[in-house]
């Protein structure tokens, strides 16, 4: 077993980068979706408008300036996007949400379109910020300084969410509008601008991740999709609205996506779905899920 762990420590790493970088992405879909109640298929082209974000304002010359800025600008798009998500999403709170869905994929569609013809289709690779773009040993294994960073990261946000949600007025306020919103009404608070606040932190969350994910996957048409699906996944198998399911959810991902390519690159897609099913027989909520997927 320790021959077995020490020949796969770097694809258990690696794992835990992927979790951390889902957690990021998915923690603002599981929220929005589980607690507000909407799909929003365009959370993975926010993500990727962060990663071309950073390769705007942090490829060439490495600098910390240059990265931070990415981060910092978006943050700002992610939060318009979310707003103005917010407001087209209204008149169809109270239809099916399919419509929903179908009104968000659109507006990924465009969104997509629109960075390929702005920045082509080539894959744009982004350098870590000086100072993480070096290696460390960890157990005698060489790994990437950024990738442990970002592990830190997530971990946390993770801690930073769920004391915000659980513990703050705020996350009292957003708990109070999903269980109750009529009566949050009554008291004079409108639900329109919770919904408002929390799809933009939601869409921030997603362009934020996409800068911090540029080092590791780039940027590169298709990639939304692709990270859409591994946010979806995420989020079905940790619990819709649940930080601590987002986060046990992405690091469950995270390895399977790792060692699965590692181990058994020639089914690593069966071993991912095939993970998502046997969660969903076992607990059709998701592990820490409140409400049934088929109810969300």
């Amino acid at each position: 077993m320790a021959a077995w762990f020490d020949a796969n420590l770097v694809s258990i790493l690696n794992g835990f980068a992927i979790g951390a970088l889902l957690f990021i992405l998915a923690v603002g879909l599981s929220i929005v979706f589980g607690m507000m109640d909407v799909l929003n298929l365009a959370h993975g082209a926010f993500y990727l408008a962060g990663s071309y974000l950073a390769v705007t304002f942090a490829a060439g010359t490495p600098s910390w300036g240059g990265f931070l800025t990415a981060l910092g600008v978006a943050a700002l798009v992610g939060l318009l996007a979310g707003g103005v998500l917010s407001g087209m999403t209204e008149p169809l709170a109270r239809r099916p949400i399919l419509d929903q869905a179908l009104l968000t994929l659109g507006v990924s569609l465009v969104v997509a379109e629109v960075l390929s013809i702005v920045y082509g289709n080539d894959v744009l690779a982004v350098a870590a910020p000086p100072g993480l773009d070096g290696s460390v040993s960890v157990a005698g294994n060489v790994y990437p300084t950024y990738r442990l960073v970002l592990i830190g990261i997530g971990l946390a946000l993770a801690l930073a969410v769920h004391l915000v949600v659980e513990r703050t007025p705020v996350g009292a306020l957003i708990r109070a509008s999903v269980a109750d919103r009529e009566m949050v009404s009554a008291m004079g608070i409108d639900n329109r601008k919770v919904k408002f606040a929390v799809l933009g932190v939601g869409s921030m969350l997603a362009t934020v991740a996409g800068v911090l994910g540029a080092p590791v996957y780039g940027a590169r048409p298709g990639l939304d999709d692709t990270i859409l699906i591994l946010a979806l996944v995420v989020i079905v198998i940790g619990g819709l609205g649940s930080v601590k399911g987002a986060l046990v959810g992405a690091m469950i991902i995270g390895q399977v996506e790792s060692l699965g390519r590692a181990l058994l690159p020639d089914v690593a897609s069966f071993v991912l779905f095939g993970t998502l099913a046997v969660v969903l027989v076992v607990r059709p909520r998701g592990l820490f899920g409140t409400r049934t997927v088929a109810a969300a």
